[in-house]
């Protein structure tokens, strides 16, 4: 009905063709300006809360595994979408204000941060004992051991599922449209917002993350091959 709609009138075929060729650029940039840069950022500040929360959690000391455990236990057992709303709409309650972009990067952050220190550990505690071992036979000290022994090695195994967790990072940020950060979909809501042409549009921006990550789960082969040549068959 709605195909027939469109191809059974040449001056709407042409207005879409229009309103498709006019939204590309602006989409194309706010994904360039703001959905890339937010996801990288967050990826990273995300990654560096992982590892740390990961030590934590595999730490001697009872209460740095506490804390880890609550604070993932918490990431893990709400809404993404809830923690944004929080950060931005919630805190201002309390006197404390934080801009969309942000509160966005700190909420990613966090919930990046929560679900790869698992990945992180799991891969840490594959690593076998005798490599710790080892590393203690020579004198290396528990940070020289992590650093030089544990973590390349871990680092090869968490690959496949923190590649993963950034693409779907990529498509999460859409999310980021609801706390006013102008990312892609936030762009093609207020084009459609003009015309009322919510299907293209929506159907233009899911195009557009689309490629960004079918571009990003070919990377993310290459990153395996890549590694599985230091693997001994």
């Amino acid at each position: 009905m709605y195909l027939n709609s469109i191809f059974s009138n040449p001056e709407r075929l042409e207005r879409l063709g229009d309103i498709a060729q006019s939204s590309f650029l602006p989409l194309i940039e706010a994904a360039v300006q703001f959905t890339l840069p937010l996801s990288v950022i967050s990826f990273i500040l995300g990654l560096f809360l992982a590892i740390v929360t990961a030590l934590a959690r595999i730490s001697t000391v009872r209460i740095f595994q506490w804390i880890a455990r609550v604070y993932v236990s918490i990431i893990r057992g709400t809404p993404l979408l809830v923690q944004l709303f929080i950060l931005f709409y919630g805190l201002p309650t309390i006197g404390v204000t934080i801009d969309p972009f942000p509160a966005a990067v700190i909420g990613f952050s966090l919930n990046v941060g929560a679900y790869a220190s698992e990945v992180i550990r799991a891969a840490i505690l594959s690593i076998p004992k005798g490599q710790w071992e080892a590393a203690d036979t020579i004198g290396m000290s528990y940070s020289q051991t992590l650093r030089r022994v544990i973590l390349p090695q871990a680092s090869r195994v968490s690959v496949p599922p923190l590649s993963n967790t950034f693409i779907s990072l990529v498509k999460d940020t859409s999310l980021a449209a609801l706390i006013l950060v102008t990312e892609m979909f936030r762009v093609a809501q207020q084009i459609a917002a003009t015309n009322y042409e919510f299907l293209l549009l929506y159907g233009q921006a899911a195009l557009i993350y689309w490629i960004i990550c079918f571009s990003l789960s070919l990377v993310q082969g290459r990153l395996e091959n890549r590694f599985d040549r230091y693997v001994s068959r």
